[in-house]
């Protein structure tokens, strides 16, 4: 039972500080895949520590069913005189209770956040299917060609994924800013960058209360738009990408469920493209994002190894 106690206490403190001390090392995007999975770990950590304190919960619950005044003051001794007192019962009931909260609990998260991906997909799916309906093919234009005054193009995944640029976001861009935008798109696509984006968006509507998934949802949604620009900067330039930006940043959003080339902080976005962070910036930021997410990982990985040595188990007393 200490293991479980552990894990939460960590996953309190991993919760309560990432979404104060990550967006310092990630905001700016100097190396934002590298910043996608530091976020990712924190979430998964977390989420995984939830997971091991209610296992840790149950086995130890059903290993001194029979003695639990053994489990309760082999962790806290401050028990003993209510186990001495004749309420092992009580005790038995009350960690019976705790362990189907957790249970429950868990489970309510996993259904919402199944149910959140169930509808981004069925979403995603349905306006692919739409668009490619409603639009049309232009030669030399590898995307759907849709009808509107608005200035967009986005991409969404379907069976095939699809790209969607608008007519008049067509009609405001040169052939090179064209080709820059589709690259933006395509590189969301290749990095199946819409089923992280699902996830973490499942995550943060599931559970609605904790902070750490609400700020992970927009810094890796500001983090993925950067990832698109840089491939596209490799592949078209980061000038003719940044005019493209800047012709399409008037006017509408991308639909709920696409990547668009204009959807999240354009602003910082430009910024970034029209003046690249040096090396050594890159360098630095690298080691020490690497290094949190090693520490952040650090935490379960020694309760792990102590776990597998038998050396942080509650072991029994005699009362």
């Amino acid at each position: 039972m200490s293991v479980a106690v552990c894990l939460l206490l960590y996953s309190f403190a991993v919760a309560t500080l990432s979404p104060w001390v990550l967006p310092r090392l990630t905001h700016a995007g100097t190396v934002p895949r590298l910043g996608v999975v530091a976020w990712l770990v924190v979430m998964v950590s977390v989420v995984a520590s939830w997971l091991a304190a209610t296992a840790f919960l149950i086995v130890s619950l059903v290993r001194y069913w029979h003695e639990p005044g053994r489990l309760a003051t082999a962790c806290f001794e401050s028990l003993r005189r209510l186990v001495d007192g004749g309420a092992a019962i009580a005790l038995q009931v009350a960690l019976l209770v705790l362990a189907a909260i957790a249970v429950s609990t868990l489970s309510m998260l996993g259904w919402r956040s199944g149910r959140s991906l169930w509808r981004a997909r069925a979403q995603s799916r349905g306006h692919a299917e739409r668009a490619r309906v409603i639009g049309r093919r232009i030669d030399g234009v590898d995307a759907v060609v849709v009808d509107a005054a608005e200035r967009a193009a986005y991409c969404v995944a379907g069976h095939p994924d699809t790209v969607v640029v608008t007519s008049a976001a067509l009609d405001s861009l040169t052939d090179r800013n064209l080709q820059a935008v589709l690259a933006h798109e395509r590189a969301h696509l290749a990095g199946r960058h819409h089923h992280v984006l699902a996830f973490v968006r499942a995550l943060a509507v599931a559970i609605p209360g904790v902070p750490l998934f609400s700020t992970a949802d927009r810094e890796i949604s500001l983090l993925l738009e950067m990832a698109a620009d840089d491939a596209a900067a490799r592949r078209c330039g980061s000038l003719t990408l940044l005019d493209a930006l800047l012709a399409l940043s008037m006017d509408a959003q991308a639909p709920q469920g696409a990547f668009g080339a204009t959807g999240t902080d354009v602003l910082a976005r430009a910024e970034r493209l029209a003046a690249p962070a040096a090396a050594r910036n890159r360098w630095n930021s690298r080691l020490l994002l690497t290094a949190a997410t090693f520490l952040i990982t650090g935490g379960p990985l020694i309760l792990a190894a102590l776990t597998a040595s038998s050396a942080m188990w509650c072991h029994p007393i005699a009362i």
